[in-house]
């Protein structure tokens, strides 16, 4: 407590510092392809990913996933031919299925030494000592253009489109089945030839005039029959009430006599066992 001001709660502590790594690691990204040649269950044989069993044996279970989306992993390496592996998948693969591996390159990156000798210069030349300029300064003065790596520029994908195998349903399956997952084996229906297409028929006044009539008198019809059934939910609706009020009423009525029958029954079971009391105390 200071000059009437409360100081705030703190905690002082001790450290060593162990060390200090200011190196800095950097990688490229490299994506290595494979393709499956032999296929078995969820066990799949790979190959064109690697040259030598040495270098399965360093990747030996990395994650793997195909472009479809199935993860796997590496498993173990094969004696012939070089390079190829035997891998597991979460489900089975075609031999359409393109395997590929994530994985980091390290970058060496080169080294330069470039002595300041600012330092070593008259009291009025330290400010206009250049050093040597680097790679990327003498370039973009001089207005020369870097000539990209033609293996790391993007290329346009191009996949073959995969045919899936039609589904083929056993017969005493497909009897066991219910009707709606039956396969149908209905032909599409194609477009009805011209010659036998109907023809357009145009009618006479008359005949319009009788087809307006019939058109009415269906629309008649339709509108009655909707009103009729309209009227018959409703005088249903009001019987079910009436039927429900009638339950209700006979319930309570079974209730109140089921009552009366069972004070009955006890006050019949009461005077029996008073006589039987009577009884026994008489002979004692």
């Amino acid at each position: 407590m200071t000059g009437g001001v409360k100081a705030n709660f703190r905690i002082a502590a001790t450290g060593v510092v162990l060390d200090l790594d200011k190196s800095v690691s950097i990688v490229k990204k490299l994506k290595l392809v494979g393709y499956p040649f032999k296929i078995l269950k969820n066990t799949c044989f790979v190959q064109g990913m690697f040259n030598s069993v040495l270098e399965v044996a360093k990747f030996e279970g990395a994650s793997i996933r195909t472009v479809s989306g199935i993860k796997g992993q590496i498993k173990k390496a094969l004696r012939t031919p070089p390079g190829t592996f035997r891998a597991t998948f979460e489900d089975r693969l075609l031999m359409s299925d393109i395997v590929f591996l994530r994985s980091w390159y390290p970058v060496t990156i080169p080294q330069l030494y470039n002595p300041v000798t600012s330092l070593l210069m008259p009291v009025g030349q330290k400010d206009t000592w250049s050093g040597m300029r680097t790679l990327g300064q003498l370039k973009h003065d001089m207005g020369i253009r870097n000539n990209p790596n033609q293996d790391s520029l993007y290329k346009p994908v191009v996949r073959q489109a995969r045919h899936f195998n039609p589904l083929h349903i056993p017969k005493e399956l497909q009897k066991a089945l219910p009707f709606k997952s039956k396969p149908k084996l209905m032909q599409a229906k194609g477009k009805t030839p011209r010659d036998l297409q109907r023809p357009t028929v145009i009618r006479e006044p008359h005949e319009r005039k009788v087809a307006a009539l019939l058109d009415a008198l269906s629309s008649v019809y339709a509108h009655k029959n909707k009103k009729d059934r309209t009227e018959q939910r409703a005088k249903h609706k009001e019987f079910l009430k009436q039927k429900d009020k009638e339950e209700a009423e006979k319930q309570k009525r079974l209730k109140v006599e089921k009552k009366k029958t069972y004070r009955a029954m006890g006050q019949k079971e009461k005077k029996k066992l008073k006589s039987s009391l009577k009884g026994t105390s008489k002979g004692n």
